[in-house]
């Protein structure tokens, strides 16, 4: 049977275990972050509140993790589009404390989502804006985490040039593949839900070192689905296949792809879309998959949290089903 280990507040609104799942960040529609810490012993499943204090002027909309190498961090995003990176403090023996160290966004340039990755030994920052660019930040020193280089900024677009109108961007979806590490370049998949369609279909952007660009490498769309708004995106982690898994989730449902190793002669990696799930009633808004990278947890606006797998057959179903209780 399942243990409650924590009640949040209400007006709650995201909420991020960190990497080890010892810690948990909240926000809540004020603006206000809380963290909660394990209790003593390890092996105890309840939490405690360490810090809590109003970080936004609005509400927080998404939490993400720094990589626990660079220690405790967090970036919180508002719903006005402003990113704060924090990071926990400790003085002589002072209380714990978390303080803001870098702010990213505007009112006119906001930040919809963003996400870390390490490649080449260094953290690298993706963010998506509103108006359709990316941003991709690299941290100059891995002690001081408000030293932040622009590294590139691009459009979410295959061809290199494109002609559309000013795009205004709703939502966008980030995922870094999980098996870069210290020795390897980065790639990531990103998909916009905007009023622009070449924005909007998942596409895979790996870095060229030879010449010190990032390129689109994969998109994740069928034909007459080219230019579908997506509202979310997850890359699996991989325990040794000879291919990647990536969830897309769409206004048509939940796409669920394998992405190639061996790209062509134009630099393009093979894609294949092996099943469209449906079970949701309304938008998927998150996706989370297990460490193994074999079993996806969605979310969305049905408030279901649903658990899907695939047998030994390869044929995705839908495994579990879970109502949140009142």
């Amino acid at each position: 049977m399942a243990k409650e280990v924590l009640t949040l507040d209400n007006g709650t609104t995201c909420s991020s275990w960190n990497y080890s799942g010892t810690r948990l960040a909240a926000g809540s529609a004020d603006g206000t972050l809380s963290i909660f810490d394990s209790r003593d012993p390890p092996s105890s499943s309840s939490l405690r509140l360490s810090f809590k204090s109003k970080v936004h002027e609005g509400n927080i909309v998404n939490i993400v993790w720094v990589p626990p190498a660079y220690g405790d961090a967090v970036a919180c995003i508002s719903v006005d589009g402003i990113v704060s990176l924090l990071e926990e403090v400790v003085e002589d023996s002072q209380p714990l404390q978390w303080k803001i160290c870098k702010c990213f966004g505007s009112s006119s340039d906001k930040v919809l989502d963003v996400q870390f990755g390490i490649s080449l030994a260094s953290l690298k920052m993706v963010a998506a804006y509103s108006d359709g660019h990316m941003k991709v930040f690299e941290l100059l020193d891995p002690l001081e985490l408000k030293n932040w280089q622009l590294q590139a900024e691009f459009q979410n677009v295959i061809e290199s040039v494109s002609s559309f109108g000013k795009a205004v961007c709703l939502s966008a979806s980030i995922s870094f593949n999980p098996q870069n590490g210290g020795s390897q370049e980065s790639s990531f998949l990103v998909g916009f839900n905007s009023n622009t369609s070449e924005l909007n279909s998942a596409k895979v952007w790996e870095f060229d070192q030879a010449h010190q660009r990032w390129l689109p490498v994969a998109e994740l769309a069928v034909p007459e689905d080219k230019g579908d708004q997506v509202y979310a995106v997850a890359w699996a982690p991989n325990i040794g296949r000879t291919y990647e898994i990536i969830a897309v989730a769409t206004h048509k449902g939940l796409a669920i792809w394998h992405l190639g190793l061996n790209p062509d002669h134009d630099g393009r990696l093979p894609v294949e879309r092996v099943a469209v799930l449906s079970g949701h009633d309304g938008m998927v808004w998150q996706m989370e998959w297990d460490m193994s990278g074999m079993t996806l947890a969605t979310t969305g606006q049905d408030g279901m949290v649903r658990l899907w797998q695939s047998n030994l057959n390869g044929v995705w179903h839908q495994q579990a089903a879970f109502e949140p209780t009142s």
